[in-house]
């Protein structure tokens, strides 16, 4: 079930929060609410996957266990022990679901082999509610959290629908206490409500019109149409852009639907596409991945507290796992030791230089090097990865500009013009400026009519999902 379709939004999530908040809690207790989140949950999940339900409440169970039995034998070898058990079990369910043809393939290729592949669907989310039970299973063996010995509770934190599917990666100790005791509020309701509209607005309108552009371009690039450099400048474009809105507006709308249940999720973006480096724009994209990552994987390696030789080992080391996270095939790898790479020049070699340039030149570097990497990240084969790379550099069948590419710059320009505006900080910055400028006036104003607003984004939103076809979230099959 999307969250952008008209069966969520206005039959599964009125019926949730209604029932949600008619749920007494005696005492103050959240055990009936938790119940009900966990329920429409499993439901929201076995929507599309009923079978593969059985696997997400297994790994579940497996990391609450755990977690008794690593409290149970704190301070004794065997806690450690059970831990890594836990580790091995979670990661095994991950690695069989989403690389075992990766590997199969692989073999067949080097041994000459016939292997039969599984062709196992992969389970959705798995990549996020994994990495969830992981930090729980750690952060209880560092001492960071307390053991979680209701079953419900732990339940209701790694099968929230809100953040299920593509996260925002919600670590336990965030919402520990707001598993037992969270506030619910108006504002809070209103706040949820806001911001799951701009998340949809961003996803429905913005990013699945730019996908068409993305579609088309695809098609002529990698089926024998137009392969000029102008129509990969678009399709590169219009694909960072695409795939900015797809998941920060999933991630909106996640951190929306945490706030109607009183949960107050992370923030996974902050404006990525105004960064001047790569070691910036990784500060702000996909932020929770970025510091699961540092946390769980790069500072247990040493961090940068070891020989220079071993950070760098360090680097392309998480940058290979968090490539293969995205995805198995050798571009994903790829695409993750082109990251390493740029990020290791930018702290040896051109940190100082990209401070010095103006803001306007490191900006256009940082473009062109995410650009570049949608190249790896987005192409299904090295081969059709080769291909765009010459396309890229001129050596396309198709020359500089074609009339299919000026055709298609021309009709996309004005929402890509708009989807690049809304990507900086200037619509923020002009709203306090205004608000700032007209002062009490303003803000009565503006209390005015963003609820109007908002309710035109929903109506629109909802005009384009009734006309639209099935369009899910890019990060899905991650």
């Amino acid at each position: 079930m999307l969250f952008s379709s008209i069966t969520f939004l206005y039959w599964f999530l009125p019926l949730v929060v209604a029932v949600y908040y008619l749920v007494p809690r005696p005492g103050g207790s959240l055990l009936w609410r938790n119940l009900w989140l966990f329920l429409a949950s499993i439901f929201f999940y076995a929507w599309g996957e009923p079978l593969y339900v059985l696997v997400m409440l297994a790994q579940t169970v497996v990391g609450w266990l755990s977690g008794l039995l690593i409290e149970h034998w704190r301070g004794k070898p065997i806690a450690k022990l059970i831990l890594l058990i836990s580790l091995i079990a979670e990661l095994s369910s991950l690695l069989f679901f989403k690389y075992t043809d990766f590997f199969i393939s692989n073999l067949n290729r080097l041994f000459n082999s016939e292997l039969a592949l599984l062709a196992l669907a992969l389970p959705l989310g798995i990549s996020f509610y994994t990495f969830q039970i992981l930090s729980y299973s750690i952060d209880l063996y560092k001492g960071k959290v307390q053991v979680q010995k209701n079953l419900l509770v732990f339940l209701t934190y790694v099968t929230l629908f809100a953040q299920l599917v593509a996260g925002p990666i919600v670590r336990y100790a965030l919402v520990e206490q707001q598993l037992t005791s969270r506030q619910h509020s108006l504002q809070t309701f209103a706040d949820g409500i806001r911001r799951f509209s701009i998340g949809l607005a961003k996803k429905v309108l913005i990013a699945n019109t730019l996908g068409q552009l993305v579609s088309l371009a695809r098609f002529n690039l990698h089926e024998g149409g137009e392969q000029s450099l102008l129509f990969a400048l678009l399709f590169l474009s219009a694909y960072t852009l695409q795939i900015y809105y797809d998941f920060s507006g999933y991630s909106d709308m996640a951190i929306g639907l945490g706030l109607l249940f009183g949960f107050h999720l992370p923030e996974n973006f902050d404006h990525p596409l105004v960064a001047k480096s790569l070691t910036d724009f990784w500060r702000r994209w996909h932020m929770t991945m970025s510091y699961w990552f540092r946390d769980y994987v790069y500072i247990p390696l040493g961090g940068n507290r070891v020989s220079p030789a071993r950070h760098l080992l360090n680097i392309f080391l998480v940058w290979m796992v968090t490539g293969f996270w995205h995805g198995a095939g050798w571009n994903f790898i790829l695409w993750g030791l082109f990251m390493a790479a740029v990020l290791i020049l930018e702290k040896y070699l051109l940190a100082k230089a990209l401070e010095r340039l103006p803001v306007l030149v490191s900006h256009l570097y940082l473009l062109v090097v995410v650009m570049l990497s949608w190249v790896l990240f987005e192409s299904a084969t090295l081969g059709q990865a080769q291909q765009l790379l010459l396309t890229l550099l001129g050596m396309g069948s198709s020359g500089l500009a074609g009339s299919s590419s000026i055709y298609y710059l021309l009709s996309y320009l004005p929402l890509m013009l708009l989807a690049t505006f809304g990507s900086t900080t200037l619509p923020v910055r002009a709203v306090a400026w205004l608000e700032k400028r007209a002062g009490l006036l303003g803000q009565r104003l503006r209390a005015g009519l963003e609820p109007a607003f908002i309710a035109l984004l929903l109506v629109v939103a909802t005009a384009f999902m009734v006309d639209g076809s099935f369009n899910p979230f890019i990060y899905f099959r991650f």
